[in-house]
């Protein structure tokens, strides 16, 4: 697949605002500075996409991005650390639960690790939850560039040898490279086939 038009939708402060769930819709989350909104103007080939920051915490909505017309990209605010008060991060985790356990549409979500890195425990935290959830999620370790090719898959087996010890079946993961485009052709020929196995949710279909 070739992403040939990439526009930006709306940005919603809660699931209720986002747009109807009639398409596949594939969420892109992390810990604050993953280089989430990198990897998606990567994946689109418009490095205006997503608004990249270099301070955490630059992402406070739901951003959805419509790809050729077929489905959704969307950008999650970062969980973790980000330079806001308590109250406003307890406010974004509200917003990202409840999108991520009622938007119907969702087909999968990326969840971004920085591949320089060895498995942190706020990441496994997050994952048991999405589990908790039963929220389908893959994963994509980011920033490959930023160290040697050994390093990143260092870190990238420990970090699924870290999941072994609680999940039976370990999702597809991907390396990436937001700046060497590494790992774009492999992503959205997945987002491709899954695409192809989307049903629209009941609800959409009986309005």
């Amino acid at each position: 697949m070739e992403i040939t038009k990439a526009i930006y939708v709306i940005s919603s402060p809660s699931v209720e605002g986002c747009p109807k769930p009639d398409k596949p819709e594939y969420a892109f989350i992390g810990r604050s500075n993953v280089g989430k909104s990198s990897l998606i103007n990567m994946l689109t080939r418009n490095a205006k996409l997503a608004k990249t920051s270099n301070t955490p915490g630059k992402t406070q909505l739901i951003n959805h991005f419509l790809i050729n017309g077929d489905f959704y990209i969307v950008d999650l605010p970062g969980y973790g650390f980000a330079k806001v008060s308590q109250s406003t991060r307890a406010t974004w985790e509200k917003m990202i639960a409840n999108y991520l356990q009622k938007r119907t549409n969702l087909v999968t979500v990326f969840v971004l690790l920085d591949s320089r890195h060895e498995p942190q425990e706020i990441d496994l935290a997050f994952l048991r939850k999405l589990g908790e959830w039963e929220v389908p999620f893959n994963m994509i370790f980011t920033k490959a560039d930023k160290t040697t090719q050994r390093e990143a898959a260092k870190h990238a087996r420990h970090f699924v040898e870290a999941m072994k010890t609680e999940w039976e079946f370990i999702p597809r993961s991907f390396m990436s490279s937001a700046i060497k485009f590494l790992g774009r052709k492999e992503i959205l020929t997945y987002i491709d086939e899954l695409n192809k196995e989307f049903v629209v949710p009941e609800v959409v279909k009986g309005e």
